[in-house]
């Protein structure tokens, strides 16, 4: 877990929490967890503001995915597409509405430029469509992604999960 976050997951029957400093890694036998930059904040009740906040990138058997969390986009992107160059992102594309939202959350040009910098063969699509968190339409984000995706011929590399169904990269 981002540093900061561990006493939350106290009382949830885990064994071990390991928090985590940006770059730092956690390894066990053949797979390794890395805590990431992101453009966020790490508050998780209202009056806190002291908490980490991060991505993960997981590496197993010398694949890495990369799961953003929450994110505005920022260079480090490029960052983390030079030292740890995912196959997989997993990046947010929701509650970029108001302007005022993409200080935390990615616009709409800015998810593919993101997936641009991380070097990554495949942009699985979260933080969307589930409630509303902002002002667009819930099937917003994935049209225009889509939309964005044909317009520089990246479809074949946009994958859209279903839930509960396996999906093999």
């Amino acid at each position: 877990m981002p540093w900061g976050v561990g006493d939350l997951a106290l009382n949830l029957g885990f064994t071990r929490v390991i928090e985590l400093e940006w770059w730092e890694s956690f390894s066990q036998n053949d797979w390794s967890v890395t805590l990431t930059p992101s453009k966020h904040w790490g508050a998780r009740t209202l009056r806190d503001r002291h908490r980490g906040y991060g991505g993960f990138i997981l590496q197993h058997q010398g694949r890495r995915i990369y799961h953003a969390g929450d994110s505005a986009y920022f260079h480090g992107f490029k960052q983390i597409g030079r030292r740890l160059p995912p196959e997989i992102a997993l990046l947010p594309i929701g509650a970029y509405h108001p302007e005022s939202f993409r200080r935390v959350h990615m616009g709409r040009m800015r998810r593919s430029k993101a997936f641009k910098d991380l070097h990554a063969e495949y942009l699985v699509p979260m933080h969307y469509g589930t409630f509303r968190l902002s002002f667009e339409d819930l099937d917003e984000p994935p049209r225009w992604l889509l939309e964005i995706a044909r317009e520089e011929k990246l479809t074949h590399r946009v994958k859209f999960l279903e839930e509960g169904v396996p999906e093999v990269f």
